[in-house]
């Protein structure tokens, strides 16, 4: 049932970039309030466009994924998605990511193969 891995895998990615575009997006804008100024900050802001376009597509393939295979199988594969997020930290925000996280990242991927197997 490896067939999953290669759809487990761009829903992951779509939902971590999503994720990176809206922190991307919330660092350009006034702190959060009720505000028109924050609310019409968001309509500007394309990063957070991109974000929800990013956030819709995953969506819909989640949607194939549940529809296709096995609610056992397919909803774990989601923890992929913080992986790609852990390296996102890393690569794109230059955060410090422990020894223990990248253990935690390592089980995920084992126990992901174990799943699909």
């Amino acid at each position: 049932m490896f067939r999953i891995i290669p759809y487990a895998i761009l829903q992951s990615l779509l939902l971590a970039s999503a994720q990176v575009f809206l922190k991307l997006a919330l660092q350009r804008m006034p702190p959060f309030g009720w505000t028109r100024e924050f609310w019409g900050a968001i309509l500007i802001n394309w990063h957070f466009a991109v974000s929800g376009l990013l956030f819709g597509t995953a969506a819909l393939l989640w949607m194939y994924i549940v529809k296709v295979f096995p609610f056992s199988m397919a909803y774990p594969m989601v923890s992929l998605s913080y992986v790609f997020g852990m390296l996102a930290a890393f690569l794109v925000f230059h955060e410090e990511v422990s020894l223990s996280q990248w253990t935690g990242v390592f089980f995920i991927m084992l126990g992901c193969t174990l799943i699909a197997r």
